[in-house]
């Protein structure tokens, strides 16, 4: 169970089309792509498996784009996912045949499978509550904030900058200082 760039990609896309699809108008893939910073053409392939899957369509022409296939409220996140990685849980968690299952020399690595499917089965449940028409409007319960502090540009170093190695170039009129490097038995003065 993974969450790829490729399924949060494309969540979001699917989540300009319901934002930007007010009165039924199609999106164009131009805004969709502009919107979440993606290339036109990374764009179109989500797009391409979310129609796919029935949870967009889309209208050729000058004024085409890609518009919700059903309702907001009826999509949920899970299709989502679904839509861009079948693999996204698996199904089955043993590499053994069926047939090979009844002689199982990993027992407890099925038990441990079963704990994964468990989970999966709780992952799934909470996306399968989401709806899209719920993200976009914003009333998912939101977790505690956390303030990360921000490094500006002005704001004062606490650890001097790195010195450079090599010679440097004096400024005019400024007559750099001659070091001598200590050869074996002799020191440095």
């Amino acid at each position: 169970m993974h969450l790829l760039g490729r399924e949060e990609a494309g969540l979001r896309c699917l989540l300009q089309v319901a934002l930007g699809g007010g009165a039924g108008a199609p999106v164009p893939i131009a805004r969709i792509a502009a919107h979440e910073g993606l290339s036109e053409v990374y764009a179109a392939k989500l797009m391409r498996a979310l129609r796919l899957a029935g949870l967009v369509e889309s209208v050729r022409g000058a004024g085409g784009g890609y518009q919700l296939a059903r309702p907001a409220g009826s999509i949920t996140v899970w299709d989502a996912i679904q839509a861009l990685d079948e693999a996204f849980l698996p199904t089955t968690p043993c590499d053994c045949e069926p047939a090979d299952r009844i002689d199982c020399r990993r027992t407890t690595a099925c038990a441990v499978a079963s704990l994964w499917r468990r989970i999966g089965d709780e992952v799934r449940s909470a996306l399968e509550a989401v709806s899209l028409a719920e993200l976009c409007g914003g009333t998912l319960e939101r977790p505690d904030r956390i303030e990360l502090p921000i490094l500006s540009a002005s704001a004062p170093r606490t650890t001097p900058p790195p010195t450079t190695r090599g010679p440097t170039t004096p400024s005019r009129g400024v007559r750099p200082e001659r070091s001598r490097i200590a050869t074996r038995g002799e020191t440095n003065r």
